[in-house]
């Protein structure tokens, strides 16, 4: 199908044939989707599916839709009238008639493969915002959904799509990818943050936090540093790049100095190889603003293939290193749930997806915040026993080291020394549990190999 996305999808609207999208989880990133989503024509939200409600319809509210908008009683009802249904339902969502696209932002890796997996059996495409399901299974759920003819995407707007993007241009331009990768906050210290001492970091006090309503570990997870292994994990299974041999070093970097800092050590920069993925920190390490830093944004750093090319990067005012080899593209910022519709249209209209992992090429893994005793339980993401740390894949896979996101619920089979990568065998996990089922397919499968 051809076009551009506004015309196919006003075709489809004129057809009686709106673009049907279904929402699993009204967190943060689900209600700002919502914002934009009732301003886009021809775009039919048909159902709102979370575990609250209330809270799905609060959501709405505060996306400022007119509350007889999300009266429709039934999907069924829904479907006739293009009203949009909430409930408690995912799986009746999923298997509602009509749908065409389902958009997985509950967060959980567990449900995140499972409504995957049963979207798959409906044969509804998948935008995976969840991407600690993709971190987890990501590969394995788009082979899946590859052979069922459905497409599996992730998310524009949130940073692994919008990175892969970026990788996509500058292959396509015809340059080699030396590094991908996004901007964050990050000190050392923070891998050990717990919720208790979240906010303290972000200079938040208690009165906002409660005014907020924030939550806590979510908000932990993107300062210890999981956060970003997983959306680096994404980006290189979704690009076919590999990780680090110790995972991300976090360099203090502007974005005038991503040609300089994000090129290989063998050619003056911190990079341990090339064709690699890389969280640049907006605090240099005693504290201080980097100048100039992409906090918000993402990068890619290409290098010249031969002297004519260096010439015209000289010749068009691009920022380079000494060499006048390497120069990145970078965007400053990242719209999270606001620029979603982007994925929904070109999976929905065009069977395209905006970054879809093909390969297991980074893993992450559980690593001890603190000394762990015997029958301790793990908490997982942003909790207080462990972070999460990337690995290339294969090394995770010769280590047999605990994914992230297994490291819930699960009790401690042996003590682990902080700051020590946790194994499979270190605790009691059930071999038939579903997740844990899919998860060991996927490595028998690819084997942590692109």
């Amino acid at each position: 199908m051809s076009g551009d996305l506004l015309s196919l999808l006003a075709a489809r609207a004129e057809a009686g044939r709106p673009l049907r999208v279904g929402l699993i989880g009204a967190g943060k990133f689900g209600t700002m989707f919502l914002a934009q989503a009732r301003r886009v024509p021809g775009l039919h939200v048909l159902g709102v599916a979370d575990l609250a409600p209330e809270r799905a319809r609060g959501a709405l509210l505060r996306a400022g839709w007119p509350e007889a908008r999300f009266a429709a009683g039934s999907l069924a009802e829904a479907l006739a009238t293009g009203g949009t249904h909430v409930g408690d339902d995912a799986a009746a969502l999923i298997a509602a008639a009509g749908l065409d696209v389902i958009v997985e932002a509950t967060g959980v890796p567990a449900a995140g493969i499972a409504h995957c997996l049963l979207a798959i059996d409906y044969h509804r495409h998948i935008v995976m915002v969840n991407v600690e399901a993709d971190a987890l299974a990501g590969p394995i759920l788009a082979r899946r959904a590859a052979q069922a003819g459905v497409v599996y995407s992730l998310a524009y707007g949130d940073q692994p799509a919008l990175i892969a993007e970026l990788v996509e241009w500058a292959r396509i331009s015809g340059f080699e990818v030396i590094c991908a990768g996004k901007g964050t906050r990050y000190l050392p210290a923070y891998h050990y943050s717990t919720p208790e001492t979240v906010w303290e970091h972000y200079g938040l006090t208690p009165e906002q936090v409660a005014r907020g309503g924030f939550n806590p570990q979510m908000f932990n997870s993107f300062l210890d540093g999981t956060k970003s292994a997983i959306e680096m994990a994404a980006v290189a299974n979704a690009c076919r790049l590999t990780p680090q041999p110790d995972g991300l070093r976090f360099p203090p970097c502007g974005v005038d100095d991503l040609p300089h800092i994000c090129r290989p050590e063998a050619e003056g920069g911190r990079l341990a190889h090339a064709g690699t993925v890389e969280v640049v920190s907006s605090l240099e390490r005693d504290g201080r603003p980097v100048y100039r830093d992409l906090r918000w944004g993402v990068y890619v750093t290409v290098v010249a293939p031969d002297d004519y090319v260096k010439q015209c990067f000289a010749e068009y005012g691009l920022v380079t290193d000494a060499s006048g080899r390497y120069t990145a593209l970078y965007r400053p910022y990242h719209l999270i749930g606001l620029e979603l519709a982007v994925s929904v249209l070109r999976v929905g209209l065009r069977g395209e997806a905006t970054g879809c992992p093909g390969a297991f090429r980074g893993d992450v893994v559980a690593v001890a915040k603190r000394d762990l005793a015997a029958g301790e339980r793990l908490d997982g993401e942003g909790g207080y026993t462990v972070y999460g740390r990337l690995f290339p894949a294969a090394t995770s896979l010769e280590r047999g080291l605990l994914p992230i996101g297994l490291a819930h619920e699960l009790t401690l089979r042996h003590p682990v020394p902080a700051g020590t990568a946790l194994r499979w065998e270190d605790v009691h996990y059930e071999p038939t549990n579903p997740t844990v089922r899919m998860r060991k397919l996927m490595e028998r499968t690819f084997g942590g190999a692109g």
